[in-house]
């Protein structure tokens, strides 16, 4: 019996947006942000579920293929005539990077660029690389994967324009560019499936022929599965489960071998290790300098030996801000910063940069920074259309995956950050901390890839609530993406927003740490103050109608929460709550050993109490049990690092949008449904 096609769970992705103008962007070697959606646009009828089929028949392509390749690519979706990241445009991706740049240019970084001041999180940074904004400059030849578009628009006849902006032409334009990749490999056009899987790698893999076959592989085991959504502009598109497709493997050997092949096969260059990357993704190394320069500097990570010195027991997911060429040209500067892994949008190819048992400046947050691996996603943080595509969250979470075997890392919410649920090291560092992925990351999407995702594990007195709202229907108002004070376009979105009271017009809950004079949480994309996000866990604070109340930086905290549409699910677990006795506590935003701890020659780290204070009868999630410990690195020689590990024991709590850490010995912690 055939398979039924799954449902996806994304049904109505509204026109791309912007970045926000605060965000930081980096000099661009190639491509830019994307355009915002043309106006006026309205939703489709039958004739892109008509131009799969047109298409296939006029190229000689297998309709399932083609559907296959365009839903890696962007699931379906249009975005409005918008390009991605990657200059690429509709259904079928076709890429105009030259075009797109036009339009859009990336700038250089500017001095606002805290990435270097602030990468350690520990204090020493001293300075930013940021150069004056500029617009990008391009090379005279563009790699092949960004200028697929001109040759679509030359098999077909069609006006670049039109194959930009029209579903229906894009879609033709890449059954155009498939035939035209199973031609020059000398295969025989066929109505078998099976027989298109070279021309399918190459397709995404023009300058990586193991990015290709993991393409591919992607592609085949969608087909074999099945899919059904409904796009961005309102239409239901299924693409029936063929679940004994078996795709010929033989024709592998032709992958690097055609003429249109530039193939970059992925290696680690000599006297450096291999990538640390699952087998079922494409990963090349692209590393890191570890070296000296200026006036007793050196950057760009620390050398370690994890997990024999420092346990890894977090995975953060960041968003570069910029292009694939620029991240990968600033990652080999040693005076800028450093992460582990970054994944491209175009592909989902991975570049690995540092060793996961070395630790990179990535985080913010110097105790973050030494237990923790830093992978960042190509794209911009107000642009979830353009840098979001499903060959991206497919490969980021088999890496998440491979990660969370290797060291033993739980994939829930309290072990898999966002960079903007790493906590601040002090009150003064509260403001500066990084806002990506930022609210329009499907976490919800990206839970059920890592096969963890977000269930009632509770009835309702289970005490806790997992946030998990409907990401499409949820669009609470953003402002900020293009200017600030004005608002977003509509997006849907996996945060939920929090008042003081349960009701609309009621205040924002307030954030002393971000608003230290006192004043609200306001809309803005970056204010992270007011809101909870899919699968954090908070304890229930109470209940009125459609309203739930969680606790929240210290105060109690309401989201609309109605029960024909929830946007949380019941749970339970571990809580801590003030020890009985204690008015309040302080909590933290670093887990470092008592003072006692500290051998000679190792200065003392002060843990200082963020500015929120946890009161008696608050409830607080736990994620996890810690003791202190401190990663001393601020020399170059690896001979004089330095651990040191106290008895002080901690727990990490679900504080606000950010962790936290309290001390054991300020907390009662129990089940939550007692």
């Amino acid at each position: 019996m055939r398979e039924s096609a799954p449902i996806d769970t994304k049904r109505t992705v509204r026109p791309t947006l912007r970045r926000s103008a605060t965000a930081v962007a980096t000099a661009a070697l190639m491509v830019p942000l994307v355009s915002a959606a043309p106006v006026g646009q309205t939703r489709a009828d039958a004739a892109l579920q008509r131009a799969f089929t047109d298409a296939a028949a006029r190229f000689q392509v297998p309709r399932s293929v083609l559907l296959g390749v365009s839903y890696l690519e962007s699931r379906w979706d249009g975005h409005g005539g918008a390009p991605s990241v990657s200059g690429g445009y509709g259904p079928m991706h076709l890429t105009d990077a030259r075009t797109a740049l036009a339009r859009e240019p990336e700038y250089g970084a500017d001095a606002t660029d805290a990435r270097r001041a602030g990468a350690r999180g520990d204090g020493s940074g001293t300075r930013a690389t940021a150069t004056a904004a500029r617009p990008a400059a391009l090379p005279a030849e563009l790699p092949a994967r960004l200028r697929t578009l001109p040759t679509a628009a030359r098999l077909t006849g069609l006006p670049a324009e039109k194959l930009r902006t029209d579903p229906a032409a894009n879609v033709l334009g890449g059954a155009a560019l498939l035939a035209a990749e199973q031609r020059a490999l000398g295969l025989p056009g066929s109505t078998d499936p099976a027989e298109w899987y070279a021309a399918v790698a190459r397709y995404a893999g023009e300058d990586s022929g193991q990015g290709g076959t993991v393409f591919a592989d992607e592609v085949y085991d969608l087909l074999r599965h099945g899919q059904t959504r409904t796009t961005d502009a309102g239409q239901r598109i299924t693409l029936a489960a063929a679940p004994s497709l078996v795709p010929d493997r033989t024709q592998q050997k032709r992958i690097s071998a055609g003429p249109a092949t530039t193939a970059v096969q992925a290696s680690a260059p000599a006297g450096t290790a291999m990538p640390e990357c699952p087998s079922s993704v494409a990963c090349e190394s692209v590393p890191a300098p570890y070296s000296r320069f200026g006036d007793n500097d050196y950057g760009n990570h620390d050398r370690a030996d994890r997990p024999a010195d420092l346990r890894v027991d977090t995975i953060v997911i960041h968003d570069t801000e910029g292009s694939w060429e620029t991240t990968l040209k600033l990652i080999k500067d040693p005076t800028y910063v450093s992460w582990n892994y970054t994944v491209r949008s175009s592909d989902g190819l991975i570049a690995q940069h540092v060793p996961t048992r070395d630790v990179a400046w990535h985080a913010g947050n110097w105790y973050t920074n030494s237990h923790s691996v830093g992978i960042e996603h190509e794209g911009f943080l107000t642009a979830p259309d353009a840098w979001y595509t499903e060959a991206m969250y497919r490969t980021s979470a088999r890496l998440v995956k491979y990660l969370s075997r290797k060291y033993d890392v739980p994939l829930d919410r309290q072990h898999i950050l966002g960079h903007d649920n790493v906590p601040a090291t002090s009150p003064s560092t509260v403001p500066g901390m990084h806002t990506d992925p930022g609210p329009y990351w499907d976490w919800g999407h990206y839970f059920a890839l890592l096969g963890k995702p977000f269930t009632p594990t509770a009835g309702p007195h289970g005490g806790l609530v997992t946030i998990r709202p409907d990401y499409d229907r949820n669009e609470p108002v953003y402002t900020g993406c293009e200017k600030g004070g004005e608002p977003c376009a509509a997006h849907g979105s996996a945060a939920v927003r929090l008042h003081t009271a349960p009701r609309e017009d009621a205040p924002l809950v307030k954030d002393a740490g971000l608003h230290p004079d006192g004043s609200d949480s306001t809309a803005d994309v970056n204010d992270t103050g007011a809101r909870a996000t899919t699968g954090q866990r908070f304890a229930v604070a109470g209940r009125s109608g459609d309203w739930t109340a969680i606790w929240y930086l210290g105060q109690r905290a309401w989201f609309h929460n109605p029960r024909h549409q929830p946007t949380a699910v019941n749970a339970k677990g571990l809580i801590a709550t003030p020890k009985a006795g204690r008015s309040d506590i302080p909590v933290y935003g670093v887990a470092y050993p008592e003072k006692a701890a500290y051998p000679a020659g190792v200065p003392v780290q002060n843990v200082t109490p963020l500015p929120y204070k946890l009161a008696a009868g608050q409830r607080y999630a736990v994620g996890q049990r810690l003791t202190g410990d401190y990663f001393y690195a601020k020399s170059f020689d690896v001979g004089e690092h330095a651990v040191v590990r106290g008895k002080d024991a901690y727990y990490e709590i679900q504080l606000g949008h950010r962790v936290g850490y309290v001390r054991a010995a300020d907390v009662d912690v129990r089940p939550s449904d007692r």
